[in-house]
């Protein structure tokens, strides 16, 4: 059993998620280009922003995987040579560690254009059996992100027959109605196709019902569907958003590549949350010890939505529901001013008369309480309440507060 793997990958949709996903623990990261790259409408980078991301994620000794996981139509097909094109002239620390691709026709131009290029299969390519895998294989592709709709059995059982394929799988984030997130919804409805990186999460639309209740022949007194109202409408379609935190061991001792969190358009507060939590499990896993409540503490503040297990445990579902009241993070920590002034930037409403908690990597929370620390406006004046969107100062003493780090409430 090789319990140095796997490692934690994690999204990187701009530079700020980028830096939080390595400042918190991330061994690997995944991001996006201009374009084809399924998160089209994100920030996302440019191609210089794209080649100092990689540089940066270099430095810190993590590695970079490109996205370029889009299901391109013919039209599109010379934007991808383009693009391939462009990564092909990335050389020493800004070359990609990897292509992310689900499409056949990406994989075989990327092959020609990028020989030496590792490829690495996306989830949307529905890999859920053995031979599948072994096929990818066969066609260049040296890691496979096994299909989401898997059981912990289905997993396994690939990871045997496939030992000289690395294997990762999603472990965390948001899950989608379609099949490995192959969707035509919102093209339906919006004329934004989620394949080509421009879903308008439809599934997550609140819809006003008109029968609220199904019950299914063979399983009469028992309810197969149900739409529960909240002033007047429902989010049917959305599900609960996947959390496998509990079997971290479980994917350590299996011997998969990667775990890997989903949220390239989720804010920094989430990736903090998430890559903070899943870290210190897998480093407590090979220390010997393993604290599930805890991590699951942390992640009920990122919760949008219940968490679940999915398809994970064969024939049933766990549910950990949602936290009453998730602790919100209050700022980021841009800059030290002086010893014992830093620059933050506010993303919550902030009373000074409230303690804080700095959110440091492998879950220590040391709390600063309150009047041990002042809140100033860039020009010296002092105030009592920040609101968010603002860039203030932050005058304490503790030896806690780092750069890039999270203060939270």
């Amino acid at each position: 059993m090789n319990i140095s793997l796997p490692e934690l990958l994690a999204p990187a949709g701009n530079r700020e998620k980028l830096t939080t996903a390595l400042t918190y623990g991330a061994d690997a990261v995944y991001l996006g280009g201009p374009a084809l790259n399924l998160r089209a409408p994100s920030a996302g980078f440019s191609w210089d922003e794209l080649a100092e991301g990689l540089r940066l994620t270099h430095e810190a000794g993590a590695r970079a995987y490109v996205c370029m996981n889009a299901l391109p139509r013919q039209e599109q097909m010379p934007a991808v040579r383009d693009a391939l094109e462009r990564l092909s002239e990335f050389h020493g620390n800004q070359a990609p560690d990897g292509l992310i691709i689900a499409d056949p026709g990406v994989l075989a131009l990327a092959r020609r254009i990028l020989p030496e290029m590792p490829l690495h299969l996306s989830t949307q390519a529905n890999t859920a059996n053995a031979e599948s895998a072994a096929f990818w294989q066969e066609m260049g592709v040296s890691r496979v992100n096994l299909a989401r709709e898997l059981s912990l059995r289905s997993m396994g059982a690939i990871a045997r027959q496939c030992p000289d394929l690395e294997l990762e799988a999603f472990v965390h984030g948001a899950q989608c109605m379609a099949i490995s997130g192959r969707c035509m919804l919102s093209a339906h409805m919006n004329g934004r196709s989620a394949n080509q990186g421009l879903c308008t999460h439809p599934c997550r639309f609140q819809y006003k019902t008109t029968a609220v209740r199904l019950e299914e022949s063979t399983r009469q007194g028992q309810d197969t569907w149900e739409a529960v109202e909240e002033d007047g409408h429902t989010s049917i379609f959305a599900p609960e958003d996947l959390c496998l935190i509990k079997y971290v061991p479980w994917f350590m001792r299996t011997g998969l590549a990667a775990l890997k969190i989903e949220g390239r358009m989720k804010s920094g507060g989430y990736l903090v949350h998430a890559v903070d939590a899943y870290a210190t499990a897998m480093a407590d896993f090979r220390a010997g010890i393993f604290r599930p409540g805890l991590y699951l503490d942390e992640l009920m503040n990122t919760a949008s939505r219940p968490l679940g297990t999915g398809f994970f445990l064969p024939g049933r579902k766990a549910l950990y529901g949602q936290a009453e009241a998730p602790r919100p993070i209050l700022a980021r920590v841009l800059a030290r001013r002086a010893d014992n002034a830093w620059e933050v930037a506010v993303r919550h409403r902030w009373n000074v008369d409230r303690p804080i908690t700095v959110l440091k990597p492998g879950l220590k929370r040391p709390i600063i309480a309150a009047g041990d620390y002042a809140l100033e406006k860039l020009d010296g004046e002092q105030v009592d309440v920040i609101h968010s969107g603002m860039t203030i100062v932050l005058r304490c003493e503790s030896k806690d507060i780092l750069e890039n780090l999270y203060l939270r409430a």
